[in-house]
């Protein structure tokens, strides 16, 4: 019976230690130290964070109280714009040492790069679902998808870098 009780106790043991080694990992990802793969994570949890943000509030706007939804929409586009940039320099892209750009030069950056994703998303939903003969929505959503990746090494090296 005591080899039992002893087993047991040690399984939970190797549980615990189990729950708290992901729990390091976990915290880990928020760390400057977990490199590129915490990068992306965090990418994504800002992403997906943002795009609730952008959906809801332009649902809400239009759907709950009415506001047109044009209008609902340039507010919805442009609080998740905010959203998304003070997630990108205080969460996705912590570091060690400062940001080799000032925050004005990072808003530039951004907006530039914001500018290009809207017209490149305009440019390729409008032209290509037509010469390819395919509905619009998965042109969008590759669309969308490709951005988000190259917007990942773009914020990467150019926009939220750190000093060197």
């Amino acid at each position: 019976m005591a080899a039992v009780g002893g087993t047991s106790r040690c399984s939970v043991r190797v549980m615990s230690a189990t729950k708290r080694s992901l729990t390091d990992r976990a915290l880990h990802l928020r760390s400057p130290d977990s490199g590129i793969l915490g990068q992306g994570v965090r990418y994504a949890v800002a992403g997906g964070t943002v795009a609730v943000w952008y959906v809801v509030v332009t649902v809400v706007l239009a759907d709950v109280f009415g506001v047109p939804f044009q209008l609902a929409l340039v507010i919805g586009w442009s609080t998740a714009l905010l959203l998304h940039f003070s997630l990108q320099r205080f969460f996705v892209w912590v570091h060690h040492s400062e940001f080799a750009l000032g925050l004005g030069s990072q808003v530039g950056r951004y907006l530039a790069v914001a500018g290009t994703q809207y017209a490149i998303t305009a440019l390729v939903t409008a032209f290509v679902p037509k010469a390819l003969g395919v509905p619009v929505t998965p042109v969008y959503v590759a669309t969308v998808v490709l951005i988000a990746l190259t917007n990942f090494v773009v914020f990467r090296g150019g926009v939220f870098h750190p000093e060197r």
